[in-house]
């Protein structure tokens, strides 16, 4: 009865909508604050689904980019020195400590401390 009638209410909510409510659910539920709102140089916690992972190789140090959206903001997770890192791929869901900086205005932690997490706790 309680999925029906969720089903009725999410009738007027997009499906983008609705991912990124569950999203923005997970991610208090496993100690994340939402990434909007935050200044610069402020340890945050953030927990959301990675959307993408990409290398940039450079010519002295790589570094492998994920972008990890909470339902609210997506903020960039940058590991210096890193080609590859097991678990890190797009689709899974992880929570992410880290000092928050803005360069060129993208939220972006450096080198953050991760714990790949189940997205949904029973």
């Amino acid at each position: 009865m309680v999925g029906l009638l969720r089903r009725l209410v999410d009738l007027g909510r997009s499906d983008d909508d609705i991912e990124a409510g569950e999203l923005r659910a997970a991610a208090q539920t496993h100690g994340g604050t939402p990434a909007t709102g935050h200044v610069d140089r402020q340890v945050i916690t953030v927990a959301g689904s990675i959307a993408s992972v990409t290398l940039r190789p450079r010519a002295t140090v790589p570094a492998l980019v994920a972008e990890v959206y909470d339902g609210s903001a997506t903020v960039q997770l940058v590991w210096l020195g890193r080609r590859r890192i097991r678990g890190i791929d797009p689709g899974a869901y992880l929570k992410a400590t880290g000092l928050l900086c803005h360069p060129g205005a993208v939220p972006t932690i450096y080198n953050p401390a991760y714990e790949l997490v189940p997205r949904h706790e029973h």
